[in-house]
């Protein structure tokens, strides 16, 4: 795989439009069964399901000879970050807060990721990428704000906005170890090795979260033919397909340029809102819309 970024070809852009469809149903499912479940266990057996899928394909990497053990550091960080945290507290977000909500205050991760990558990983940021970025902050304020710019000045967060910020945060130094290449080549290339590799970590994080949940909350679980729906969903499309074409994408792409497709979500998402949960996006998710489509395309361009 490569690592450096390559120019946006076809199958590059198919390959990064695929995680934002399918995450933005996660929002959506997630918003949809927060009365049936507590979001820290929906997480975890997300994983539990999407470890069972990949099990059949990647079960070399559990073995004690595998390569995986060399570098279980890097994994049990990417597990933290990319399956421990990050839907951790978009499930904890959607609690309080719209799939509309919850994803356009993700689309500040283009701003996040030149941060982290200017401060962390020593990164080189272009005019044009700090121009997107801009412009895709813009829409997430304008979102924010209710469409009232004067509300910024004594702007509030719900919880779930919070929530969301953080995940952010943690998925931006999780895209920027992605794209990091420190393992053997014969587990970076098998896409199902990789991924089982920080599932082994992840599970653990994401299950540790869970008991938390359970010792220290009320946390509830109403198990039915609506839940197991959206639970095997939730664990096969936003969970091994679209991380398996993220992590492609993030390595055709790079993760600073791959970053600006994720600011598609919430164009998916009130789609989906609309459609499945009766909330229709306001006249400002429409400009935010706008916003975070330029930003894309300014960011994008060569």
């Amino acid at each position: 795989m490569q690592t450096q970024p390559q120019r946006l070809a076809p199958l590059t852009v198919f390959l990064l439009l695929v995680p934002p469809l399918l995450w933005a149903g996660n929002a959506v499912v997630g918003r949809m069964v927060r009365e049936l479940v507590s979001p820290l266990t929906l997480n975890f057996v997300r994983w539990v399901i999407a470890f069972a899928l990949l099990l059949p394909l990647a079960a070399q990497v559990l073995r004690r000879d595998s390569p995986l053990w060399a570098h279980w550091k890097r994994y049990a960080v990417l597990g933290l970050l990319g399956i421990g945290l990050y839907n951790a507290f978009q499930y904890l977000a959607l609690q309080t807060s719209t799939p509309i909500n919850v994803t356009l205050v993700g689309s500040s991760l283009p701003l996040w990721m030149l941060a982290v990558g200017a401060l962390f990983f020593r990164a080189r940021v272009s005019g044009r990428e700090i121009g997107g970025a801009l412009l895709s902050m813009a829409g997430v304020l304008l979102v924010l704000s209710r469409g009232e710019w004067r509300q910024l000045l004594g702007l509030r967060l719900v919880p779930g906005d919070l929530y969301m910020i953080l995940g952010t945060i943690a998925w931006a130094f999780y895209s920027w170890l992605l794209a990091r290449t420190h393992e053997p080549a014969a587990v970076r290339r098998d896409w199902a090795a990789f991924l089982m590799a920080q599932l082994v970590f992840g599970l653990t994080w994401s299950g540790a979260l869970a008991a938390g949940e359970w010792t220290l909350t009320p946390a509830h679980l109403e198990l039915g033919w609506p839940l197991i729906a959206a639970m095997l969903f939730i664990g096969i499309g936003p969970a091994v397909v679209a991380y398996r074409c993220w992590g492609t994408g993030v390595q055709r792409a790079g993760p600073q340029r791959a970053s600006i497709f994720m600011n598609l979500t919430p164009l998916f998402a009130a789609v989906l809102s609309a459609a499945f949960l009766r909330e229709p996006p306001h006249w400002y998710h429409g400009a935010a819309f706008l916003l975070i489509v330029s930003g894309i395309v300014v960011a994008s361009r060569r």
